[in-house]
């Protein structure tokens, strides 16, 4: 839709207060809202805040940000009132002079798809979202009850959430998603559903609403959902597994003769070399790293497998065509969309560009393996907190090309700053081991 278009739905939809969105560098969507009249200003680039008080983005010196709105992630909410409704744009962050802000996270993704394109490559992407439904207090206050006590692909009377992951799923196709599959996951209260592939920025930019949209939902439904990665000790803990395909005009590049192509095998290698570089952008929490642990599904080595579940990358194909994708298991849904998003289609084509080869898959349960033979595989681990994480990407040339050396500096302080604030901190496993013993 061009501008007119815009300015006449919003006219026959009755639109009268539209939401101007963006991420800050962690992920967190900001928000700018305006009424229909001051639209046209928005819509030409004239909407300004304070880019100092967002942190990464600018200094005080240099405070004045514009936002201009992206035509095509116009969207009407469809939970807000059908009369005087709300609308939002997704909107990429400008700086006086006319030049895109560095450290927008959806310009980096941006510079990077160019990158890919230049190389006549596109990616498709179809996330797998996990999250946790939990019943609230008499107050409305989240509790760590689940809804449910069900597991995986249960249906009512087990599944309690299975109405309000019905009333998400309607939503977010009136918002124009593609939903290919939702279910109850193996963990009681926790929930799946899947995207229908779709181009890199168009499913980043549905990512970041997709929180919102269940969030707003589960809370209609007296219900708090959270994507936080692992809530609850013992369980499967949540992730957000990115089905990739690379196309070249319009075929999937993946596939050869029905065979794993060279160029999926140097993509493959690409990411294996690179996932502990970009794991404090794929898993951005202290408690990400709490979901690596054997027995829950999770990957904790970095191998990869045709068909093997165990492992962090493998290539299943798709039931329609037949057509191979990698699937990355190891990001979780606090990571900020771009950035993983961005991150993953870097290193798949660098894997391309350096021609990088590709280990033997691994085709038994990798964790019935002693280190030893792990070892001799030449099987890595992948980081396991994100203080570990935090000093891998600070030698990282290849952090460094992805975000630029102010946003990754930026960038690392913020998660540094998270790590120390954790580490400072008392919890209930010490008082329980130590404060009788010693």
């Amino acid at each position: 839709m061009n501008k007119q278009d815009i300015l006449r739905l919003i006219d026959e939809e009755d639109v009268r207060f539209v939401r101007l969105q963006f991420t800050d560098i962690l992920g967190n969507m900001r928000n700018l809202a305006i009424t229909t009249s001051a639209l046209e200003d928005a819509l030409d680039g004239r909407c300004m805040f304070d880019g100092s008080l967002i942190d990464g983005f600018v200094t005080v010196e240099e405070s004045d940000l514009y936002l201009r709105p992206c035509l095509d992630t116009f969207t009407i909410f469809p939970w807000r009132p059908h009369q005087g409704k709300v609308a939002r744009f997704i909107c990429d962050v400008y700086k006086p002079d006319g030049t895109r802000l560095e450290s927008d996270p959806r310009y980096i993704l941006q510079k990077v798809i160019k990158e890919a394109a230049d190389m006549g490559y596109t990616l498709e992407i179809g996330p797998e979202c996990e999250f946790f439904l939990f019943n609230t207090d008499e107050r409305g206050v989240p509790t760590l009850e689940p809804h449910d006590n069900a597991g995986y692909l249960d249906l009512a009377p087990l599944d309690n959430g299975e109405n309000c992951r019905r009333e998400i799923c309607l939503t977010l196709e009136e918002m124009g998603y593609k939903i290919e599959t939702s279910h109850h996951e193996k963990a009681p209260g926790q929930h799946e559903i899947a995207f229908r592939h779709d181009d890199a920025l168009v499913t980043a930019d549905r990512l970041v609403t997709f929180r919102t949209v269940v969030k707003t939902i589960a809370k209609r439904n007296g219900l708090h959902a959270t994507f936080m990665p692992k809530p609850i000790e013992g369980v499967a803990g949540s992730g957000m597994h990115l089905k990739m395909a690379l196309m070249k005009d319009g075929e999937n590049v993946f596939a050869e003769n029905e065979k794993l192509s060279e160029t999926a095998k140097q993509f493959i290698a690409g990411l294996l070399k690179y996932t502990p570089d970009m794991a404090c952008l794929t898993n951005p929490t202290v408690n990400s790293y709490k979901r690596f642990i054997p027995g829950f599904q999770a990957p904790c080595y970095i191998s990869w497998s045709e068909n093997n579940r165990s492992l962090l990358v493998r290539v299943p194909r798709a039931a329609k065509t037949g057509a191979p994708y990698v699937e990355l298991r190891s990001p979780d849904s606090t990571a900020n969309p771009y950035l993983a998003i961005a991150a993953c289609l870097k290193a798949g084509i660098e894997g391309i560009k350096n021609s990088e080869k590709l280990q033997s898959g691994i085709d038994v349960n990798i964790y019935t393996l002693s280190d030893r033979e792990r070892e001799a595989l030449g099987i890595r681990k992948l980081p396991i907190s994100l203080n570990e994480a935090i000093r891998i990407a600070k030698q990282s040339a290849f952090m460094t090309e992805l975000l630029g050396a102010r946003f990754v500096t930026s960038y690392l302080n913020a998660k540094a700053k998270e790590y120390d604030a954790y580490r400072r901190t008392i919890n209930s496993w010490e008082v329980e081991n130590y404060l009788i013993q010693y």
